[in-house]
C-alpha cells in the first residue's frame, strides 16, 4: 500500500523536528514555531506572552517566514550573476524544497503559493492583482478541508489581506506625502496597525486578549525576524552536518533572544493588553467590524463598509451576548493548559464547575489564558470550584477565575500551607464573598442533575501527611449511568486509602489519571478497581519531569483504557446523555463502544446533598 502524501508530508515534517531539536537546544521550541509552524513544545507562558505583546501571529505566520527565506534566496542568485529569469526560478524551487522538507503546514503552503503567482506574474511581465494572489494562496492550502480549523492557518490568511489593504492605503493616500525614513517607519506603522485591527477578533477569540502594545512590538521584531529567518533556514539545511549546523544556530541564539526580549519587554508594560469575554455574537460582530475594513482600505468608496464596521463596533457594546443554548448533555472538558491540570464540567443545563484552574507563570496564568475564554466563548454561568490541592500547577489560575466568574462555592482539600496562588485564590473568593467549603468523604454537590461526590480526603488521613498530592481531592461525577473519577495528583498512598475505603465506588467509565501520567500513581491494584474505558491524562508537551510514565500508559494499556493526552490531543471532551459516551479529540468524535455493558446502580444515599 502506498503511503497517502500527507502521511509522507508529516513523516517529513517530524523528522525536520528531530533536526531542530538536535540543532537549536534551548532555542527549539521557537525554532520550531518560526521554522515548521510546530507551536506544540512553546510552554503555555511563553504562548501567553507573545499574545500579550501582539506578536503570536509572528509565531503562527509561518507564510510570513517563508517570503523572507524566498527573497533571501533570489538576493544570492543575483549576487551570483545569475539572471533575473533564472534567480526567479531558483528562488521558487528551493523555497518549494523548503515548504516540502518542513512538512508543507498550511501557512508555508499558502505562502509558497502566494510566491508562485507572484513570480510567475514577474517572469512573464503580466501585472496581477495582489488580491488574485491572495486568494491563490488561501484556496491552496484547503485541498484538505479541515486546514480551515486551524488558527495558524487563519492568522497567515487573515495577516496577508492585512497586508494588502495596507498597501492600497499606502499607496494611494500617503507614499507621495511620506518619502525616507520617514516612510519606511510609516508604512511599517501602518501595515502593523491594520494588521492589528483584522487578527483581532481571532486572537480575542483563541487567547481572550487583545494586544494595545502590538503597533510598536511589531515594528521592532519585524527586522529581528527578517535576519533571523535566513540563519534559520541554512541551520535547518547544514543539520546532516552537524558541526556547520550548530554553528548556523549560534549565530541565530542572540537573534532569537533578542525577538523573545521583546516579547517579554512589551508583554511586562503596563496595559498592553487586555483581557476580553467574547462570546461568539461579539465575535460574529468583531469579525463583521474587521472585513468592513479591509473592503474601506482596498475599496473606492470606503464610506458604505466604514459605517456597516461602525455598525458592527456598536453593536458589540449594546448588544447583550446571547447564552448558548444548552445541547442536554453533561460534557467533561479536560482543558490543553500545559503541564498543569484544569478541568470543566459542563451540566446538562449549561451550567459550570471548575475542577482546578491549571498553572500560573511570571505576569499570567491559566485562568486568564485559557480557562476564562473557553467558558465565555461558550456561555453559561461558573457554579462552583474544587480545588484538588494547593500546588501552582493546579491552582495557579484560580484567581482569575474567581474574581471574573464568582462561583457560588470554593471547595477545596484544606490541606495546611500552600503556594502564592493558593493564598492568592482565597484572597479573592473572600473578596467576592464566594462561600468556602472544606471536602470531606461522603460530601456531595448537585448541579442540575449532575452529582460530584467526594471520596477523599479524609482529615484524619491527612494530619500526619507533608505532600499535598497525597491529600487530593478525589471527585466522582455521576450522571446517569456514567461515571467520571477526578484524582488530582493522588499517588498510590491516596489509592491505598481509597481501595481499603471506597474501592466498591471506584468504578468509573472515564479516569483522569493521577498527577499527569507520573510512575507515583496508577497502581495496578487501583486501575483494576477503576477498569476505565478512557483514561485522560493532563500534561505539558516536553516537560522537565518525564511525564507521563512509560510504565504508566503500558498498566493503562493493560488495564483496556483508550489512553488521551492533552499534550498530542489538546483539549479532550467527554460527552454523555447518562447512557451513552462520545469523545471528541483532535478534531475527531467517536462514541465510546465498552468493552463489556455494565449498570452501576447510583444510590442517593451514598452521598449526601449539601
Amino acid at each position: 500500500r502506498q503511503d497517502a502524501p500527507s502521511d509522507i508530508l508529516s513523516r517529513v515534517r517530524a523528522r525536520a523536528g528531530r533536526s531542530i531539536d538536535a540543532t537549536f537546544g534551548d532555542d527549539a521550541p521557537l525554532a520550531r514555531a518560526l521554522l515548521i509552524a510546530d507551536q506544540r513544545q512553546i510552554p503555555t507562558e511563553m504562548r501567553d506572552r507573545y499574545a500579550a505583546a501582539g506578536l503570536i501571529h509572528m509565531l503562527s505566520i509561518s507564510g510570513l517566514h517563508v517570503a523572507v527565506i524566498a527573497a533571501a534566496i533570489e538576493l544570492f542568485f543575483q549576487v551570483a550573476r545569475m539572471s533575473r529569469r533564472v534567480s526567479l526560478y531558483g528562488a521558487f524551487i528551493v523555497t518549494a524544497i523548503y515548504v516540502a522538507i518542513i512538512g508543507a503546514p498550511p501557512p508555508a503552503l499558502r505562502s509558497s503559493a502566494m510566491l508562485g503567482a507572484a513570480m510567475a506574474s514577474r517572469i512573464w511581465q503580466r501585472p496581477t492583482s495582489p488580491w488574485a494572489a491572495w486568494a491563490i494562496g488561501a484556496f491552496v492550502p484547503l485541498y484538505q478541508p479541515r486546514t480551515a480549523l486551524d488558527v495558524g492557518y487563519q492568522l497567515s490568511v487573515l495577516g496577508m489581506c492585512a497586508l494588502v489593504a495596507a498597501g492600497v492605503v499606502w499607496r494611494r493616500h500617503l507614499a507621495n506625502r511620506l518619502g525616507g525614513w520617514k516612510g519606511k517607519v510609516g508604512r511599517e506603522l501602518v501595515t502593523s496597525l491594520i494588521a492589528c485591527a483584522v487578527t483581532a477578533p481571532l486572537v480575542a477569540w483563541v487567547f481572550g486578549r487583545v494586544s494595545l502594545i502590538a503597533p510598536l512590538s511589531n515594528l521592532i521584531a519585524a527586522p529581528i525576524i527578517t535576519l533571523a529567518q535566513p540563519v534559520l533556514f541554512l541551520a535547518l539545511l547544514a543539520a546532516p552536518i552537524t558541526a556547520l549546523a550548530h554553528f548556523f544556530a549560534q549565530a541565530v541564539h542572540p537573534l532569537l533572544f533578542a525577538f523573545d526580549w521583546v516579547a517579554w519587554a512589551a508583554a511586562s508594560t503596563p496595559g498592553a493588553a487586555i483581557t476580553v469575554a467574547t462570546t461568539l455574537t461579539t465575535a460574529i460582530l468583531a469579525a463583521v467590524a474587521a472585513v468592513s475594513l479591509v473592503v474601506a482600505c482596498a475599496g473606492r468608496f470606503p464610506a458604505r463598509p466604514a459605517i456597516t464596521g461602525l455598525a458592527a463596533l456598536a453593536a458589540m457594546v449594546v448588544l447583550p451576548a446571547f447564552p448558548s443554548s444548552p445541547n442536554g448533555q453533561v460534557e467533561l472538558h479536560v482543558l490543553d493548559v500545559g503541564q498543569g491540570d484544569a478541568i470543566l464540567l459542563r451540566t446538562n443545563a449549561g451550567h459550570w464547575v471548575l475542577l482546578d484552574a491549571g498553572p500560573a507563570w511570571q505576569g499570567g496564568d491559566a485562568g486568564r489564558a485559557t480557562v476564562l475564554p473557553y467558558i465565555l466563548h461558550r456561555g453559561g454561568t461558573l457554579e462552583a470550584f474544587v480545588l484538588s490541592h494547593p500546588h501552582t500547577d493546579h491552582v495557579g489560575g484560580a484567581a482569575s477565575v474567581l474574581t471574573a466568574m464568582r462561583p457560588h462555592a470554593y471547595w477545596d482539600a484544606a490541606f495546611a500551607g500552600g503556594s502564592e496562588a493558593y493564598i492568592a485564590s482565597l484572597a479573592a473568593a473572600r473578596k467576592q464573598g464566594i462561600e468556602w467549603h472544606r471536602v470531606h468523604p461522603g460530601d456531595s454537590i448537585r448541579v442540575d442533575g449532575v452529582t460530584i461526590g467526594f471520596l477523599a480526603p479524609d482529615s484524619a488521613w491527612t494530619v500526619g501527611l507533608k505532600d499535598p498530592n497525597l491529600a487530593s481531592t478525589i471527585a466522582l461525577v455521576r450522571y446517569g449511568m456514567v461515571r467520571f473519577l477526578l484524582v488530582g495528583d493522588a499517588e498510590r498512598a491516596e489509592e491505598d486509602w481509597l481501595l481499603a475505603k471506597h474501592r466498591g465506588d471506584l468504578r468509573a467509565q472515564v479516569l483522569k489519571v493521577g498527577h499527569h501520567g507520573s510512575s507515583t500513581s496508577s497502581s495496578d491494584a487501583f486501575l483494576d478497581a477503576v477498569h476505565p474505558e478512557v483514561a485522560v491524562i493532563s500534561v505539558g508537551a516536553g516537560n522537565k519531569y518525564g511525564h507521563p510514565s512509560n510504565d504508566v500508559l503500558y498498566a493503562l494499556s493493560r488495564a483496556g483504557a483508550e489512553v488521551l493526552r492533552t499534550d498530542q490531543a489538546g483539549t479532550v471532551i467527554v460527552r454523555t446523555d447518562g447512557i451513552h459516551i462520545e469523545v471528541e479529540a483532535k478534531g475527531d468524535r467517536w462514541e465510546l463502544v465498552p468493552d463489556s455493558l455494565w449498570r452501576l446502580w447510583e444510590s442517593e444515599s451514598s452521598f449526601p446533598r449539601r
